[in-house]
């Protein structure tokens, strides 16, 4: 497939976008529903593992009143930005980028790339998981705890708004990621490897940048932030919330999210053009 056959799928307004994910949704939801007791159980252990995440987070600030200055309140908002945005990865992503290596083995990419619509649109989001989504209402629940119980926080809409564009830019970075990784799957078949860096780059993100300090950790820290930015994912919405920038930062994330939408999307467009239909 060249360049310009993938070019021409990608037309379409944005109206008939937003009509296919609420027709993706509907039919997520009545799959999830055909199965309630199933729905149920994965719903349970999306709470009981948040449950047992603040329970050792606890035990750990019982110990200390604060590491570096994330006191238990703080870091109660940089876990619950945490859980939304991984909710919303594992919602609407997840699942569809990680099956990517599965429609080549059987070559039922061939059905989606003969769509008129476009392939990293329909691949990506055709799927929706809803027993995630209630994540997302957990992990708000989690960070509003946390400025509940700060002194001096106050809403102001200014910080709010930032707030929500850089939340906004850690699910991209997080989704540019998810591409990046899947299309490689088109020359390796099988990457379950790769994606072991999946659940490497989230355990990076569910700590502050502050533990990456020390002669030893400084570099990873360094790494991590400016040359594979994942530690900034969260850190940066996080610290924006709580009214405490790093400007640097700030402009490293909007940077770094146009490069890497660009990278994903450059990569995936590589990927179908190397691609191999099964009838070929």
């Amino acid at each position: 497939m060249s360049e310009g056959d993938v070019s021409t799928q990608t037309g379409g307004g944005v109206g008939r976008y937003l009509r296919l994910l609420r027709a993706f949704a509907r039919f997520g939801l009545l799959s999830e529903l055909a199965f309630r007791a199933n729905f149920l159980a994965k719903v349970i252990v999306e709470i009981v593992w948040l449950s047992l995440l603040l329970v050792f987070y606890h035990s750990v600030f019982r110990q200390t009143s604060s590491i570096e200055d994330w006191t238990q309140a703080r870091f109660l908002c940089f876990l619950g930005c945490y859980y939304a945005l991984e909710g919303i990865i594992e919602t609407f992503f997840l699942e569809n980028c990680s099956e990517f290596a599965e429609l080549i083995r059987t070559g039922n990419l061939d059905l989606y790339l003969l769509k008129p619509i476009d392939e990293q649109f329909l691949v990506t989001c055709r799927r929706i998981e809803w027993s995630t989504l209630p994540n997302v209402l957990l992990g708000v629940g989690v960070a509003v705890t946390g400025l509940h119980q700060l002194d001096g926080w106050h809403f102001d809409l200014g910080w709010a708004a930032l707030f929500l564009v850089l939340f906004l830019c850690g699910v991209a970075m997080a989704y540019s990621f998810l591409v990046m990784l899947m299309s490689t799957s088109v020359w390796l078949v099988r990457n379950q490897s790769l994606f072991e860096l999946w659940w490497l780059f989230t355990t990076l993100m569910r700590y502050p940048r502050e533990i990456f300090a020390g002669k030893l950790a400084s570099p990873l820290g360094w790494f991590f932030s400016f040359i594979v930015p994942v530690l900034l994912v969260v850190y940066v919405p996080a610290r924006t919330l709580l009214q405490v920038v790093q400007w640097r930062f700030v402009s490293v994330t909007f940077l770094a999210t146009l490069l890497l939408l660009w990278l994903s999307r450059k990569l995936f467009r590589r990927a179908l053009q190397s691609y191999r239909s099964a009838s070929s």
